[in-house]
């Protein structure tokens, strides 16, 4: 977007020492923002800040079972002054207020992929990213995920970093991660996108994964990254994460 335009977005992110994007369920927001050039501004907010500032915009909580009252990503959109949370609810709303260009928000091969993502790299991946994502906190933030993680899990977080471990984790689920890309790449003929030649809310699901991987730590990222299909569809999406702020 041009630099003297007004925003219409207020997004509210995880915040970093680095002050860029590192949460992978805002990146499926800042890439749908980027990619329909949608003027918006940041507000980066730190983790024991999230509930009281998305509480304060009156927001109201997470349907009951969700593991969190508050998150991000939040926005609010200026001309209307609407505020939403979270990011299945947030891409609906751009979606129906900028419809061009048109991501489509679901399809059956886009639930398939999404599923099977999860359920092949999920664990493997949290293990790998969780006792490293502290590593680019303010200290404030710090002590709040490490008390708050650490009281989920039972056990320091510096006990999740096992070398040896974790790379056995990974090596014994090359196949199926393998598997996971082949299938990103059923419409290649058509284009790198899981759909063909333009992205979807699913290609932003993934793109924003590893995007998020590679903001905590370069060798996580390189782990997922070398898999055709999810390689394929970060490349296509690198246009869409040049502005991580």
């Amino acid at each position: 977007m041009a630099a003297n335009t007004e925003p219409e977005i207020v997004l509210y992110d995880l915040a970093s020492i680095n002050n860029v994007c590192f949460s992978p369920v805002v990146w499926r927001i800042r890439l749908m923002l980027n990619y329909k050039n949608i003027p918006y501004r940041t507000v980066f907010v730190e983790f024991p800040d999230i509930e009281p500032t998305i509480k304060g915009l009156g927001i109201g909580e997470s349907a009951a079972g969700s593991k969190h009252k508050y998150t991000v990503p939040a926005i609010q959109h200026v001309p209307t002054d609407t505020y939403l949370m979270e990011s299945a609810s947030i891409a609906e709303f751009l979606e129906s207020t900028y419809p061009n260009p048109p991501v489509p928000l679901t399809s059956e091969l886009g639930r398939e992929i999404e599923s099977q993502a999860r359920a092949v790299v999920g664990t493997t991946f949290a293990i790998s990213i969780i006792p490293r994502e502290v590593n680019i906190l303010s200290p404030r933030a710090q002590e709040y995920f490490r008390r708050t993680r650490e009281a989920l899990l039972g056990h320091r977080l510096e006990d999740m970093l096992d070398t040896a471990k974790e790379d056995q984790s990974w090596d014994a689920l090359a196949d199926e991660i393998s598997a996971v890309g082949e299938l990103m790449r059923t419409n290649n003929a058509d284009g790198p996108f899981v759909l063909g030649a333009q992205p979807s809310y699913t290609d932003f699901f993934i793109a924003g994964s590893l995007q998020s991987s590679r903001m905590v730590d370069e060798d996580v990222f390189q782990r997922i990254f070398k898999y055709p299909g999810f390689r394929d569809i970060y490349e296509a999406c690198v246009p869409y994460m040049e502005r991580k702020d």
